[in-house]
């Protein structure tokens, strides 16, 4: 069996800031562009990886989800706990250098971990955490 990652969603509450940091700070390809009822979900993905997809979402929009459950979720996002990303590269101080001179987040420089890895720890304009991990 050959199953690969297609997407993955993160939420958004500001569809313009989610997709200018992504493309932008991190140099992902905006894929598709969606406006559906004064929403917008904006499909992003690293371009040396085509079939890898990152959709920015907006929270809450799945017609099950209740005004109890919306106001979670707006909670969690403000804390930076509902959701994350992780990625690699092998130009970690680049690309931090490059994300922090966009103005993001800063939760942590590129560091030596106890586990092994290098990396470094940012949240996009939504609260969702993003580590960046070196391949090398």
């Amino acid at each position: 069996m050959d199953i690969s990652i297609n997407s993955t969603f993160l939420p958004h509450d500001d569809p313009e800031a989610s997709l200018a940091f992504y493309r932008d700070a991190l140099g992902f390809e905006v894929r598709k562009q969606v406006e559906y009822g004064g929403m917008h979900w904006n499909t992003v993905g690293p371009p040396a990886q085509p079939d890898v997809n990152v959709v920015l979402h907006p929270p809450g929009a799945d017609p099950g989800v209740t005004d109890e459950e919306r106001r979670v979720i707006a909670e969690m996002m403000a804390k930076g706990t509902y959701a994350s990303l992780l990625l690699a590269t092998d130009d970690l101080e680049g690309a931090f250098e490059r994300i922090e001179a966009s103005g993001a987040e800063i939760v942590q420089e590129p560091t030596d971990q106890p586990w092994g890895a290098r990396d470094c720890a940012v949240r996009d304009p939504a609260g969702n955490m993003v580590r960046i991990q070196a391949t090398s």
